[in-house]
């Protein structure tokens, strides 16, 4: 059977491993990222240090996968008023799809949402959990070109309604390595996945690809409002009753995602547990069910032969015994 054999990873990537793992290894609660929970996310911690104590693998960045809601930026036409962001934040205008510009989320869960409030009663308002305070106007002026009853789309920031499954970013130490996690990633339903810096950098004997596990597949979006300009409220284009909607449809979304996390996880201890025979060898899901093929073939090949070879035998005994009673045997 031919297996890939795994390189050992280069100081380098030794190196810049130790250094993200100190990283990591601050307490959670000193711990922040780039992230706006800023910190690893629950639902995936297990799977990030499962992923970090193989060698030749480190996670950078990761999300378990949020139902969000996000305002945009302000566009060009908007008054670049700071609204309490950052120095200079205010004074930037948003890019395209609103980052930037002091775009920010308004609502982020890592988890489905409850249905029901504290008290196991139904929840009602659904405006004010996802930071719409302005509430829903269905009748009134909408979302058009500057003309009468309408806004002016280059001064208005969208309000988004966002479902985003699990992305994870992996430095691997080979392009073998690479490879093992991308069809993990891929058998498990995160056709997206794919790997940038495949040959080595300048100045660099070894590549170290990074590996993004992800799918857009469960993604989905959903325009649900608008503020006009940085002073007007936010104005709910949808009812309530779509709102509760788009919560259901991305809670049934998480269910999906965390099937496929762990579709993921089993994938990768497979692809990573040594084989009987020899510690220094792996084989991943694919590659074993066709070794079982083969092996399974042969073994059928092999009795069919020997039945084939125990037919011949008897016909040969019948031969032998097959002697005429008159002949003389002396």
């Amino acid at each position: 059977m031919k297996t890939l054999s795994l390189p050992a990873p280069p100081p380098s990537f030794v190196q810049r491993k130790e250094t993200i793992l100190a990283q990591l290894a601050v307490p959670e609660q000193e711990y922040t990222d780039a992230s706006p929970k800023g910190s690893v996310d629950e639902g995936i911690r297990e799977l990030i240090n499962e992923i970090n104590g193989l060698d030749g693998f480190v996670t950078t960045s990761s999300c378990a996968g949020r139902v969000s809601v996000f305002r945009e930026g302000r566009r060009k036409g908007g008054e670049a008023r700071g609204d309490g962001d950052e120095e200079g934040e205010g004074r930037k205008l948003a890019g395209v799809g609103g980052k930037g510009g002091g775009g920010n989320w308004l609502f982020v869960s890592h988890d489905p949402v409850p249905l029901e409030n504290g008290g196991g009663d139904m929840r009602l308002d659904w405006e004010g959990l996802l930071g719409l305070k302005g509430g829903c106007e269905m009748e009134g002026r909408e979302v058009g070109d500057g003309g009468e009853g309408g806004l002016r789309v280059e001064a208005t920031r969208l309000v988004h309604f966002k479902f985003e499954p699990m992305i994870l970013h992996v430095l691997t130490a080979s392009p073998e390595h690479a490879q093992l996690l991308l069809r993990c990633g891929l058998q498990a339903g995160f056709r997206e996945s794919g790997a940038v810096s495949l040959t080595a950098a300048v100045g660099e004997q070894h590549a170290t690809p990074m590996v993004a596990i992800r799918s857009m597949g469960l993604s989905f979006e959903s325009l649900i409002g608008y503020q006009a300009g940085d002073g007007g409220q936010i104005q709910c284009t949808v009812t309530s009753a779509y709102l509760r909607t788009l919560i259901d449809i991305g809670n049934e979304r998480f269910i999906e995602n965390t099937k496929r996390i762990e579709r993921f996880r089993t994938a990768l201890a497979e692809a990573t547990k040594p084989s009987n025979k020899n510690g220094d060898v792996w084989e991943d899901a694919e590659t074993r069910r066709r070794r079982k093929r083969e092996e399974g073939l042969r073994r059928r090949d092999m009795l069919e032969k020997q039945k084939i070879d125990d037919t011949k035998a008897v016909d040969v005994e019948n031969e032998a015994l097959d002697i005429p009673l008159d002949v003389n045997l002396t």
